[in-house]
This record gives C-alpha cells, structure tokens and sequence, in this order.
C-alpha cells in the first residue's frame, strides 16, 4: 500500500529578536521545508521622524540628525543635508574646503564597506575576517575622531564649509592607515575570495537582475554589482570628483559574490581618490605658530573684563574637537558668509560684534534664513544615491525636508531576493543588502 502526503508549508517569524535581524527588521517566512515560498518584510522598529524632526529644529540644528541616518558614514549624510541648504542659498565652499569634505566622505565610505563585509563574514563563521576588518575600521575610526571629535556623531560638516580644517600632521597618518587596510584587505582577500566554502554561500544566491534593480530603483554596490556603472560621483559629480580619477567596479551576475567583490574593489578606488585630493588639495593659511596662544577660558574671561586688548592679536587655544576651527584656518574651509557662519571664537570672546552675530545665529527664531523655495541634492552614499529634497519659506527652519534613503529601495528588492532559496540563504543576503535602520525607517 503507497502512502501519499500532501506538500504543506508553514509560517515561520524571523526577527527582529533574531541576532541576524538586528532588532530591527521582522520577516515572516512561509517555508516548505527548507525553501522560503514566499516572505513578508516588515520594516519600521526603528522610526526616528527625522523628516519631521527637521522641520522643527532651525536649519543648522538638522545636522545632527542626519549623522543618525547611516550612522556607519554618517559624514556623507553631512555633506548631502549642507549641499542642499547650500544650493538654496547660493553659497559656494571654498576650495580647499570641497577637498576637505571629499576627504572625510571616502573615508567614511571605506569605513562602511569594512562594517558590512566584516558583518557579514562574521555572519556566515568567518569570526577572524570580522576582526580584521573592524580593527581596520578602528583605525579609520580614530583619526575621524581626529577630525571632527567623534567616531561616529561627527556633525562636521557646516552650511557653507567644514567646523574646521585638516588637524596638523592629518595627511600622513592617513596615508600611514591606508597602508594598514590595504593589507588587511589583502589579508582578507586571501581567506574570502577564493574561499570554497565562502563562495559557495555566495555565489548564485541572491541574484538581482538589472531589469528588477532598475524597476526597484535600486542604486549603489547593489546596483552596480549587476553590471551597471552609475555613479552619482561620475555620473553627476559633485565636490571634486570630477578632478579626480577613479574606476567604478561592477559585477556580472547581481549575486551576493558580486556584492562583496563590488565593495572590496570600491574601499581601493576611495583611498585612491583621497590619495589624490592630498596631492591637489590648496594649502591653508594656517596662523597658529604666527599669533600668541591663549587658552580660551583665559580668553573668554578677559573679554567679559573688557580687557579685549590683551586678546585681539592672539590664537584662541581651544579644545581639541575645536582644533582647526580658529581665525587662521576658518576662511580656507567656509564660505564668507556672516549670516551662516558661526563667528571664530578670537571674535566672540574678543568683541561684542562677535558674541551678538554668534547669539544671533544659534537662536531659535533667529539663525540662518535661506530664501524661499525648494531644491533636491544627491550624493553617493555608502549604499546608493542619498537624497535631500528641502523646502525653504524663509523661515528659520526648513518648511519640508524629504530624504531619499537608499536602503528603503534596496530593502524593497529583499522579498524577491531570498524568495525560492533556503532558510540559509536568507542570511548572507540580508547581509549584502547592508540594510542601516538609521537610514531606512528615518
């Protein structure tokens, strides 16, 4: 007697208390056996409202929001929020402050692709490739706390330039580290690339087509990983990628392989554009060994005293998140613009000028006012075009602020990803999509 049974499938919830999920995302599976029959993707636990966030802060207040968008380069998101408010405005960044931003948004990019490759490894049992990869990112890491004063909240980029220029000795520390990762990125080569076991959870899974890229509107690694070469670096540029010159590495098949050889390959092309913009890149009119040095409490005190003499030919000696960032270095990296620009703090301890323009432009119902009317500016972030679409009434804030996050597209694709693979499979996949909650509930 032959006993027949019925194919039957089940249900199944993954995340967002699952480790590979990140707390932050839920899919529920209909699985027959093994196969994944269908998926629902269930975003949202992790909704900031930073849309509606900046519409209530004055526009300056903004930055620090979009550092919490993709907080692992959180510097691109920086540049992207001041591009628009600066197209708004007619501001134009200075030369050496354009390179300086170029500067500071590779380096935030490698550091993304090193967290996601690394993550992603670990994910799948290679432990010792994550701790490569984040010990690289650390090195990065301490020098943009160099930088800017924070690993990660970097808030550095200002509307009309950077907070401060490149800290002395800036450029050979770097270029010290970028031979670091290159051997780590060597390193990991060697035990990923032609690895068996690797490639064969890799390799054929998770294919994306260019059709569905394209119908998704997917952009960056993911989309070029299917073998089409948009940049918005190339294709629209902006900052000084147009002075400089890279490659742009595409896949073939759109696969999870292809993902991460699209990562590795485009960490080599941003070194090497920083590379570059050293060697372009205009001298500062740096003052610091020109002025006496006073420490800026000292100087603060003796302004309130009214003895501004003593003050008015000095350097303030500030904190180090404020290195770079004083009378001698400012006009290189800012735009002249008084009604955008924080005073430097010689003017605001040293005249009352200065402290009225530096109230003036952080209090609420007063900062910077850029005309009416609204604007879109993209940049290439570390997962595709990061977008900013503002709407100015003349106000102190901004009427609109709308974000084009390039995970929310890329996650929209997962369903059809992971659709008719293995329960497996589901995790290199989810992590090639390098899926950032910051960025993609907002």
């Amino acid at each position: 007697m032959t006993v027949t049974r019925e194919s039957k499938t089940f249900m199944l919830n993954m995340g967002p208390q699952h480790p590979a999920m990140h707390g932050v995302i839920r899919l529920v599976l209909e699985l027959e056996g093994e196969k994944v029959v269908d998926c629902d993707v269930q975003i949202g636990y992790l909704h900031r409202a930073f849309e509606k966030h900046a519409e209530n802060e004055p526009w300056n207040n903004v930055i620090p929001w979009t550092d919490r968008l993709n907080y692992v380069s959180p510097l691109i998101n920086n540049v992207g929020y001041c591009m628009a408010v600066e197209k708004l405005s007619g501001l134009q960044v200075p030369e050496r402050g354009l390179y300086v931003r170029t500067i500071a948004c590779e380096i935030s990019r490698v550091t993304d692709h090193l967290t996601c490759l690394g993550a992603s490894a670990m994910e799948l049992g290679a432990l010792s490739v994550f701790l490569y990869m984040i010990k690289a990112r650390e090195w990065l890491y301490q020098l943009v706390d160099k930088l800017t004063g924070a690993r990660i909240t970097t808030s550095y980029t200002r509307v009309g330039g950077v907070k401060s220029d490149l800290p002395p000795g800036f450029e050979e520390e770097l270029l010290k580290v970028f031979g670091q990762v290159r051997e780590t990125l060597g390193e990991v080569d060697a035990l990923l690339t032609k690895n068996r076991i690797f490639v064969d959870r890799m390799s054929g899974v998770g294919v994306l087509s260019q059709a569905d890229a394209l119908g998704y509107g997917i952009t960056g690694p993911m989309l070029r990983s299917t073998g089409i070469p948009f940049d918005l670096r190339r294709a629209e540029p902006y900052l000084v990628y147009d002075r400089v010159d890279f490659e742009i590495p595409v896949g073939a098949t759109g696969d999870n392989y292809d993902r991460y050889l699209v990562r590795m390959a485009e960490m080599e092309q941003s070194m090497r554009i920083v590379e570059q913009c050293f060697r372009q890149i205009p001298p500062g009119p740096h003052s610091l060994t020109e002025r006496q040095m006073v420490d800026a409490g000292v100087m603060a005190d003796l302004g309130k005293h009214g003895e501004t003499g003593k003050i008015w030919g000095a350097q303030a000696e500030t904190d180090p998140t404020l290195e770079g960032s004083g009378r001698g270095c400012r006009t290189a990296v800012a735009a002249s613009a008084p009604r955008y620009n924080l005073p430097v703090k010689e003017e605001v301890y040293g005249s009352i000028e200065g402290l009225m323009r530096h109230f003036e432009i952080v209090m609420w119902g007063r900062g910077i006012n850029p005309p009416a009317g609204e604007t879109y500016v993209a940049v290439e972030g570390g997962n595709g075009e990061l977008g900013f679409h503002i709407v100015s009434d003349g106000r102190d804030r901004p009427y609109r602020v709308r974000c084009r996050p390039p995970c929310f597209f890329n996650m929209s694709a997962l369903r059809k990803l992971i659709v008719g693979g293995s329960v497996a499979d589901i995790i290199p996949t989810f992590g090639s999509v390098n899926m950032i909650a910051g960025e993609l509930d907002r």
